[in-house]
């Protein structure tokens, strides 16, 4: 089939790369022209392990890249939108982006006599789609939802870092579709994957993502929970996670205790779904904890350093990881934000290193020392904070002997200080 993905971010991006692999021909529509160059040119516009292979493969061929709207739905039978929907200033959901794109959409779709189908992939509350993208299509295409075009919402549950994979073996694929038509039209793209695909209603589709994300955002929250009042009473709160875990109703994922999470979807979707219950008069007591706890965590490391340390002012502390979790460079909602925020508020100086992410935190603290490597930012340090789960850290050993002071402070549970050949001082943050 002839697909158009509007937006060339994370999910676009990898939407187009993996749609390309299952044989479709996909136009990626992007008003930055840089991306579209990018694309144009098989080079992947953010970091996802195994995209730039994709796109180097089906660049194009399967795949071109155009800021034409027109030209991208007068060739495709199935626009998706995978446009941001970020946060305002309140933490509700922002859907300027996504009307944006539905306006040019409806604009294109207006000079097309053929059927189209849109489908919402950005992440949207619970009656986004019928209560306003559909809308918005209708009225700048001039044609009936159901009779001259379709709609349809159609979630996607991918981790940055292993998105590729996430794609090509799903656990579940839900189209929330107006009508038999445009269900049809949009189960027939995944043919191929060994995934059943559910029929729904799209406010349902919408639902289903939220929820999913909610309810695992919880579990990190709750191990952290837990893991804050294992800390107070000298428990291993990984033995009793381990344990917890067994039980099939809980399984073992995200029972990790630990600074915290981040990234562009648990803290914003939690935020968001929040909103639309408070606007329905209702008030998500257990989502707000969750979110209370999160941005409550990564002081624990600063409360630690400061127990451990003393006064922060003029003492190098060391910050190692940036992305918000390996595997990428992004550091959206990282929780190094906060913390080096604190630092730097303590007058401490910071020396930061991250695999990947470095150029991007740049633009938030330009002040701060860069370094290359490890080695090099744990130089002369007073103290390090592991806030990433980067496994290169977890093989840190002789480097943190040329500490000023070799303590540190671990907010991911990387290193056991028994099986280094140096003597550390050690603090888990909640273990």
């Amino acid at each position: 089939m002839r697909i158009s993905v509007i937006g060339t971010g994370y999910v676009g991006s990898v939407t187009a790369a993996c749609f390309a692999e299952l044989g479709h021909e996909v136009i990626c529509v992007d008003v930055d022209e840089k991306k579209v160059s990018m694309i144009n040119a098989g080079k992947a516009p953010i970091w996802e392990e195994g995209l730039d292979e994709l796109l180097t493969k089906h660049a194009e061929k399967r795949i071109i890249a155009t800021s034409d709207y027109d030209y991208a739905v007068q060739r495709s039978d199935v626009s998706f939108i995978c446009v941001g929907t970020p946060s305002d200033e309140k933490g509700n959901i922002d859907l300027s982006i996504v009307e944006s794109a539905a306006v040019s959409l409806g604009e294109a779709m207006a000079k097309k006599d053929h059927y189209h189908v849109v489908v919402v992939k950005s992440t949207v509350v619970p009656e986004t789609t019928e209560k306003f993208v559909l809308p918005v299509l209708e009225s700048y295409c001039g044609k009936k939802a159901g009779k001259d075009f379709g709609v349809a919402m159609n979630p996607e549950f991918l981790r940055e870092g292993k998105a590729v994979y996430d794609f090509m073996h799903p656990d579940k694929i839900v189209v929330g579709a107006i009508d038999e038509r445009t269900f049809f039209m949009v189960s027939e793209l995944y043919r191929g994957l060994d995934c059943e695909v559910t029929h729904t209603q799209p406010t349902t589709a919408e639902m289903i993502k939220y929820a999913n994300n909610a309810l695992l955002a919880t579990k990190i929250s709750f191990a952290n929970e837990m893991g804050n009042i294992c800390k107070m009473l000298g428990i291993d709160t990984y033995a009793v996670m381990e344990e917890v875990g067994k039980d099939y109703r809980i399984a073992p994922d995200f029972l990790n205790c630990g600074a915290g999470f981040g990234g562009s979807c648990f803290p914003k979707d939690v935020r968001a779904i929040i909103g639309k219950a408070e606007e329905l008069g209702y008030t998500p007591r257990l989502l707000r904890s969750v979110i209370d706890v999160n941005e409550e965590q990564p002081m624990g490391m600063i409360k630690l350093l400061r127990e451990k340390a003393g006064e922060l002012q003029g003492k190098r502390i060391t910050v190692l990881g940036l992305a918000f979790k390996n595997g990428t460079d992004d550091i959206r909602e990282s929780r190094s934000i906060p913390v080096i925020a604190e630092l730097l508020r303590e007058e401490a100086q910071v020396s930061a290193y991250d695999p990947m992410a470095t150029e991007h935190m740049k633009k938030v603290f330009p002040g701060i020392t860069y370094c290359d490597s490890a080695a090099e930012a744990l130089r002369d340090a007073d103290a390090c904070l592991l806030m990433t789960e980067w496994n290169q850290f977890r093989r840190l050993d002789k480097e943190f002997a040329a500490m000023k002071r070799p303590l540190v402070i671990d907010g991911r549970h990387l290193i056991d200080p028994e099986e280094l050949s140096v003597k550390i001082e050690y603090e888990g943050l909640c273990w």
